[in-house]
């Protein structure tokens, strides 16, 4: 139904609040994590060789990250909706910053699998418990953008992180210490002071805020619980709930072949433009950076525009079949710099259907069967990170080349585009309604077009 102007202007003045003192933070935080999680990329430039690994060998350290990452992601969600985002997210970010760090004391390859394992085990939950915290933050009408930026904290850190990676790479030597290891150090150590900082800084909602007026928290926990009172599926289900929805599985699948994308070209990235281009690796870091830019750019902007136009479906199909399309191009063509660029455009629109798949996700679930069901989504999509790593290395190893590893990302990506866009003709049973938002009246469906009426 259509906002009073007292309401529209609540809606305004809190959610600018909340851009400014949550989203900052948020992305600082996320900005870390992926750093910590992907740092290996660059440190493999040296790390490879001192420690001995094959491209497999390496490959296999990577996808054991997502083993136990996987096998604890639901149980760390669940934990999280009953202590409280800010005890658990700052536990999270202390255990795994020790562990981060703890990666420059690795000597050989079974003590990197067991580091990764480790480091797997104490980020689970991280990535799906914010997006949760972010669900109870953010009416529908405005969520995909605040997921966009959310998910721009990842492709920044890729931006600044990679460069910085490299950079540290160049301190081989120092005090006898090759780069690779000061790399994982000093990347480790910001996650645990940002842990102990989100103890003091995070407000589990927005009851415990001191920077929300009593009229704004009270607008908008309003408008969140009706928002959830109206999701297809309750706010008061159990977390088992995600076992058993269909919608989700098929969720699931989607997010699984996107990150074939997200995960396959991202952990090969340093190693695929060193490969393509021959530079030296600071070069190398900075050029594989550029797609995270463009990802930003793309994820803003397809974001932004789903929220205005109140459509889900189409922005979630079409970058990713774009971007398989893209990808195959980019195998096929000779020419290494026009390979590149498409490999730029290729990263920066599967990463665009990010903020809009978790849009719409949280449209369609609330409460504990919520946290369950994005820690499900998102286990699922990382058995990518398991087994792809592997395989694209075991290729790369057999056919001295990326290409097939590619093209069998590309495929991926283009079917994921096409289950998006069913998805989005898939009907739901209940229909929800956004309160004290300008969209919602009469929606049948969360990803299809929800009119302005």
């Amino acid at each position: 139904m259509p906002q009073s102007i007292a309401d529209a202007g609540l809606h305004a003045s809190t959610l600018k609040r909340l851009n400014l003192k949550l989203i900052p933070f948020l992305m600082l935080l996320y900005m870390v994590a992926y750093i910590d999680k992907s740092n290996i990329s660059v440190a493999a430039l040296q790390m490879n060789a001192e420690l001995g690994l094959t491209a497999q060998m390496y490959g296999m350290g990577v996808g054991l990250f997502f083993l136990t990452y996987i096998l604890l992601e639901v149980p760390s969600s669940v934990i999280l909706t009953r202590v409280g985002a800010r005890r658990w997210i700052a536990r999270i970010m202390i255990t795994w910053g020790i562990v981060a760090a703890g990666m420059s004391l690795v000597q050989s390859a079974n003590q990197l699998y067991g580091m990764r394992l480790l480091l797997g085990a104490a980020e689970a939950g991280f990535t799906p418990g914010i997006i949760y915290y972010l669900s109870q933050w953010y009416p529908r009408s405005d969520r995909a953008k605040a997921m966009s930026f959310f998910y721009i904290g990842a492709a920044l850190a890729s931006v600044i992180g990679l460069p910085l990676s490299g950079a540290f790479l160049h301190l081989d030597g120092y005090f006898g210490v090759s780069g690779w290891r000061w790399l994982f150090l000093l990347e480790g150590i910001p996650a645990v002071v940002l842990g102990v900082v989100v103890l003091r800084y995070l407000p589990d909602s927005a009851a415990h805020t001191h920077w929300l007026e009593p009229d704004q928290k009270a607008w908008l926990s309003r408008t969140i619980a009706a928002e959830q009172a109206r999701t297809p599926v309750s706010h008061h289900a159990g977390w088992q709930t995600a076992f058993r929805s269909r919608q989700v599985w098929l969720l699931s699948a989607f997010w699984l072949l996107q990150a074939f994308g997200t995960i396959g070209v991202t952990l090969f990235l340093p190693l695929i433009v060193k490969s393509v281009s021959g530079q030296a690796s600071f070069t190398v870091s900075v050029l594989s950076a550029l797609p995270f830019l463009c990802a930003c750019v793309f994820m803003y902007f397809n974001g932004t525009h789903s929220d205005r136009h109140g459509e889900r479906g189409w922005h979630l199909g079409l970058p990713l079949m774009i971007a398989g399309v893209l990808l195959a191009t980019a195998v096929a063509t000779s020419n290494a710099w026009f390979a590149y660029v498409l490999l730029v455009l290729a990263v920066g629109l599967n990463w665009a259907a990010t903020p809009v798949f978790w849009a719409t996700t949280t449209e369609y679930l609330s409460g504990v069967a919520a946290a369950a069901s994005i820690a499900l989504i998102n286990s699922i999509a990382n058995i990518a990170g398991l087994g792809l790593p592997p395989v694209m290395g075991w290729i790369k190893d057999a056919t001295q080349t990326y290409d097939f590893a590619l093209l069998l990302v590309a495929v991926a990506l283009i079917a994921g585009g096409l289950l998006g866009l069913y998805i989005a003709r898939t009907p739901r049973s209940t229909p929800p309604v956004t309160t004290g938002s300008p969209q919602g009246a009469g929606e049948t469906n969360p990803l299809q077009h929800q009119g302005r009426g």
